[in-house]
């Protein structure tokens, strides 16, 4: 398929060819949205706790007589219905991870990747800008060559220190390592910049 192009000045170059994975129809799309929900699973962390009648603090005791007051019968002020009592069938820590196979994996990436180039959400460049000295201005100012607005994933093999320290400050940019990349990624950010290097590596690692 081919991908645009571009120099590290962001100046297009050519629509170049890479041999990333062609797709027919619907398939691999069921197994991409398993995936994707299996790693949004994953990040969950489910501490989230709430006391029963048996965990708040209080006492057993019978608030006032069964009969003769006018009001409803209560055995207990833990009682859910009672302000500061327990909760009923609140959660309770748990496990909501999802466990994900090889080829799971490696079909929803080259879906994915397939989806992202089809779109036209991906582009190449030469390589990632290095930069002297860490300025988050000069990040922003190099990538008003692809997009001034709107969100973007930087990809690299691995990121130059000052590049990382400039681009961290940017609430709209986000980097990943090859290694790291998933399905999630791909599928999450409408403009994904590759460097040309981790884009060959990234083929080598998924086909």
């Amino acid at each position: 398929m081919k991908v645009n192009f571009y120099g590290i000045d962001g100046v297009f170059r050519e629509e170049r060819e890479y041999n990333i994975p062609t797709f027919e129809k619907g398939r691999g799309l069921q197994t991409l949205k398993d995936v994707v929900l299996a790693y949004q699973s994953n990040l969950r962390q489910g501490n989230a706790c709430t006391k029963t009648r048996g965990d708040v603090q209080g006492s057993g005791k019978k608030p006032y007589r069964q009969k003769g007051t006018g009001m409803a019968r209560q055995g207990e002020r833990r009682s859910p219905i009672w302000r500061g009592g327990g909760v009923v069938f609140g959660p309770k820590p748990r496990d909501f991870s999802v466990s994900i196979n090889k080829k799971e994996k490696k079909l929803a990436l080259q879906r994915a990747l397939f989806d992202t180039v089809s779109e036209g959400k991906l582009s190449v460049v030469e390589r990632l800008r290095q930069f002297d000295c860490p300025k988050t201005s000069l990040m922003v100012q190099w990538l008003h060559h692809w997009i001034a607005k709107g969100k973007i994933l930087l990809v690299d093999n691995e990121f130059e220190k000052n590049a990382l320290l400039s681009a961290r400050n940017l609430d709209r940019v986000y980097t990943v390592d090859t290694s790291s990349l998933n399905a999630l990624d791909l599928c999450r950010y409408a403009n994904i910049l590759f460097s040309e290097r981790a884009l060959l590596l990234f083929l080598d690692r998924i086909c």
